[in-house]
């Protein structure tokens, strides 16, 4: 069911400041029968004390038994139903990275890989290069490939090993598979066509891949490309058309900025590398009188989770823990903490598990729960939720909704 035109005719504005907080692939599984997941094995005094005065449920970001992307899980936090408004990686990391991006272009998110002289992928990641050693081997790939057949061809760094390619030409569709197998062990996919008007894109993006394994081959590690969300420029309605709010986005990397760039909000300035924690709440503090909404994200449990680096996702936990007085010291009158889906290091991957949600607002039923963790979450008051649930209970907490009906 599509709320917006609800939301649109209810929304009214309201003093109080909604801060939505997304750890990034929060959940987790124990490695083992009976032990703790990421969560739980994590010492979080911080997340704890917040909890005990808090209500807490569980989350499934898009529907139960499907394992999200971070475009469909974050969408739906937003309020955006993910399989309504669909928008492929390229256009994401392209809208993030600010990059000239037009009407017909196609854009396609990279990761760099690892290829063994059989062909067969041994790293999808390439060891997680540096930045600098990414913009050192896209500016090699600029230079040697400005274009295959007709079509202008654009590389872009994003971070570590993903990069981004915009194509730009007549007749490119978007409807194309990935090349990406998701897997070490397989070699790279080629491009199939899934419709007549991006079977030019495809072959575009095989000879691409071709061009590009040419030119790497005398690299000791990204020797290879994977390719995946071929997309092209999509409009969805803003936040402050549907919801009334001035939304601002806080986050690092790319394809987050590109999605809150897509739903309307403005994405601020971060000082810092990487996941940058002190450049994130600066960025916070200084502009926290301006918005109604704050958009907070942070990328590195995902990372660990994909890694398969239990206790490195831990420790990023643990170091948001030791931020979080520093955010609850701006007093926000809404604060949900939550993710965009579950990535245990169990798993070395995204999966279909709920998240936990927390939830402090004036208006709450309180539960028994003493800690920010799955099993705690299941008890909590807030119950099981889907993604597209929460903007409106946000919204209701913040006064920002008006009755529906007689």
């Amino acid at each position: 069911m599509d709320l917006f035109p609800v939301l649109k005719e209810l929304h009214q504005k309201s003093p109080r400041k909604i801060l939505l907080v997304v750890l990034d692939g929060v959940g987790g599984l124990p490695p083992e029968s009976g032990g703790p997941t990421e969560l739980e094995a994590a010492r979080t005094p911080n997340l704890d004390r917040l909890a005990v005065e808090s209500a807490l449920g569980l989350l499934t970001p898009v529907y139960p038994g499907l394992t999200p992307g971070s475009g469909p899980g974050h969408l739906a936090l937003f309020g955006y139903d993910p399989f309504r408004y669909v928008v492929g990686r390229g256009a994401l990391s392209a809208l993030g990275l600010g990059v000239d991006f037009r009407e017909g272009d196609v854009a396609l998110r990279g990761n760099f890989a690892t290829l063994g002289p059989d062909g067969q992928v041994l790293d999808r990641r390439a060891g997680r290069p540096s930045t600098e050693e990414n913009q050192r081997v896209v500016a090699k790939l600029q230079e040697a490939i400005p274009r295959i057949e007709d079509v202008e061809v654009y590389f872009y760094t994003e971070s570590e090993h993903r990069f981004l390619v915009v194509l730009r030409g007549e007749g490119l569709g978007d409807g194309i598979t990935d090349s990406d197998p998701q897997k070490t062990g397989l070699p790279p996919l080629k491009a199939q066509a899934l419709d007549e008007a991006s079977r030019k894109t495809a072959r575009i993006v095989n000879l691409l891949s071709e061009r590009i394994q040419e030119v790497l081959k005398d690299e000791p590690g990204i020797n290879g490309a994977l390719f995946r969300g071929a997309s092209r420029r999509p409009s969805f309605p803003s936040m402050a058309e549907v919801y009334g709010l001035k939304a601002a986005a806080i986050a690092s990397y790319p394809m987050y900025k590109g999605l809150a760039a897509l739903v309307g909000m403005e994405v601020l300035p971060v000082e810092g590398e990487g996941d940058a924690h002190e450049g994130k709440l600066k960025a916070l503090q200084e502009n926290w009188e301006r918005y109604d909404f704050f958009y907070l994200h942070f990328k590195k449990t995902d990372a660990k989770g994909e890694d398969g680096d239990f206790w490195g996702k831990v420790a990023e936990i643990e170091r948001f823990d030791a931020l979080l007085p520093e955010i609850l010291r701006l007093d926000p009158d809404i604060l949900a903490i939550t993710g965009d889906h579950s990535t245990p290091a169990l798993l070395k991957g995204h999966s279909w598990h709920p998240v936990p949600l927390l939830l402090k607002a004036p208006y709450l039923r309180k539960d028994g729960a003493l800690r920010f963790t799955e099993g705690e979450a299941a008890k909590g008051s807030l119950g099981h939720l889907r993604g597209v649930e929460l903007m409106p209970l946000l919204l209701a907490h913040a006064g920002r909704l008006l009755k529906y009906g007689a």
